[in-house]
């Protein structure tokens, strides 16, 4: 008698909380990206003026 209720159904809760969680990694990769097109960007811009420097 004293276990017999039945177990909630928290299914609904597991799938956002899957959700929520692959949104916030997706959004994490989605920085990363594009950090580093940035850093590379900027690396290029360095480049150019460490060589057009280096004429002069």
């Amino acid at each position: 008698m004293l276990f017999q209720t039945a177990t909630p159904d928290t299914s609904g809760y597991m799938i956002a909380g899957f959700t929520i969680s692959f949104l916030v990694m997706g959004l994490y990769v989605a920085s990363l990206y594009l950090r580093s097109r940035n850093l590379q960007r900027d690396r290029e811009m360095l480049e150019e003026m460490d060589t057009a420097q280096r004429k002069l």
